[in-house]
């Protein structure tokens, strides 16, 4: 197994990092460009919001497919073939006319950016020892955040500049780059064992995987936190291009590196993970965001970009802690484990803003906050129980053993 410091870790880590940054740069790209594609193609904020959402509903539904898949023929290919797909497709975005072209490319898009996250995590859980596992899925988490400011970067500042269009031309140069370094970075699986692509195994594997309540809790509590995270950015880019705002798109993109402080929380949470229970730091996670979100009431710009960035730190804190806790957690199958995990988080990014919307119709950006404490106070009460089940799993466990032990003994 690959251990922490080692070259070749560092060398996958990076593999894997660039991936996870070309992919979010895709899926998040046409966030800071939602004012203006309402305009461009006159279609409502909701709808506008479509080429987001579609994305991340694909996304979502397809690592059901991808991860199975990549557990019988194996991880590095798939990666390699859906991320070429996607970058194809990125070029196609940039020629669309109309609207509906638009939303069904990018629908498309998700199904092929949905492979390398649906197997990374993965890969990892093959290749490396648990303590360098932790550290990289930090990492990963790392790329994803930096990954999805780039893209919200390249769209705001080029969609401003120049165009919407070309925003998605820089983005297929962008991800032609990054492809060709994690193909020449990532080395070939060494511990992975194929198993036969039966269907019926497969789903099996996703119904264990659901009735595991360590792993259900962890996917309801990473689902709902994205749930309310990413689509709070959705609303305010509306609340900051109006009155008295005003903000171009290049600006609006730039709101977006506030994501920089959940790279350091992503980053960190290895660590953390390491010295208290992962629940417990997927708890702190979410009071931390409940706080950032409190902050973006305060009248002033300083303030709402203030408390974006502790909304950041919270957020990845506790979606890092998650991720590697189900495929720590997953007794078989991990790819599918960690796909049913993204399901859920990607579902709830796709749902998220519908669940938002009568809140925002109803009080603005305040109402957005209030329906966003309703869900974390779930997923608060949530973590809370995956940390007593954990203790209660452990407790039988070492009494199982402690009767292992003594048993013999009062036999002699």
């Amino acid at each position: 197994m690959i251990e922490s410091g080692n070259p070749l870790f560092w060398r996958a880590t990076l593999a894997l990092c660039l991936g996870s940054f070309m992919i979010f740069a895709n899926v998040y790209v046409t966030q800071p460009l939602l004012p203006m594609l309402a305009q461009a193609f006159d279609v409502s904020p909701l709808a506008a919001g479509w080429t987001f959402t579609v994305t991340t509903l694909t996304l979502g539904l397809s690592l059901l497919f991808w991860g199975p898949l990549s557990d019988a023929l194996g991880r590095r290919w798939i990666m390699l073939l859906t991320m070429s797909g996607a970058t194809l497709l990125t070029l196609l975005l940039s020629f669309t006319k109309d609207y509906t072209s638009m939303l069904v490319l990018r629908a498309v898009q998700g199904i092929l950016l949905a492979g390398l996250p649906a197997i990374a995590i993965a890969w990892m859980g093959d290749e490396f020892s648990r303590k360098a596992m932790l550290l990289a899925v930090g990492l990963y988490i790392g790329g994803n955040s930096l990954g999805g400011i780039s893209g919200r970067l390249i769209g705001g500042f080029v969609g401003d500049w120049l165009g919407w269009s070309e925003a998605f031309l820089v983005m297929t140069l962008l991800s032609i780059t990054c492809l060709l370094l994690f193909a020449l970075l990532l080395p070939p699986s060494q511990h992975f064992e194929p198993r036969p692509l039966r269907p019926r195994q497969m789903a099996a594997d996703l119904g264990g995987h659901l009735r595991n309540p360590l792993l259900l809790l962890a996917y309801l509590i990473g689902g709902f936190n994205f749930f309310i995270f990413v689509n709070q950015y959705s609303y305010i880019t509306f609340v900051l291009a109006d009155a008295p705002y005003t903000l171009p798109a290049s600006l609006l993109g730039m709101l977006f590196l506030t994501y920089l402080s959940g790279t350091f929380g992503s980053s960190i949470s290895g660590r953390a993970g390491q010295r208290w229970s992962q629940p417990a730091c997927m708890a702190a996670g979410i009071l931390i965001l409940m706080l950032g979100s409190l902050l973006t009431l305060v009248d002033s710009l300083l303030m709402i970009v203030l408390g974006l960035l502790v909304n950041s730190f919270g957020f990845f804190f506790a979606h890092s802690s998650a991720s590697s806790w189900v495929s720590q957690n997953a007794q078989r199958a991990r790819a599918s484990a960690s796909s049913l995990y993204l399901l859920f988080y990607y579902s709830g990014a796709s749902a998220g803003g519908f669940y938002l919307n009568p809140f925002w119709e109803w009080l603005g950006w305040p109402g957005v906050i209030l329906g966003s404490w309703l869900i974390l106070l779930l997923t608060f009460g949530l973590s809370i129980w995956l940390r007593s089940l954990k203790l209660a799993v452990e407790t039988g466990r070492d009494s199982a053993k402690i009767a292992l032990d003594v048993q013999p003994e009062q036999t002699k």
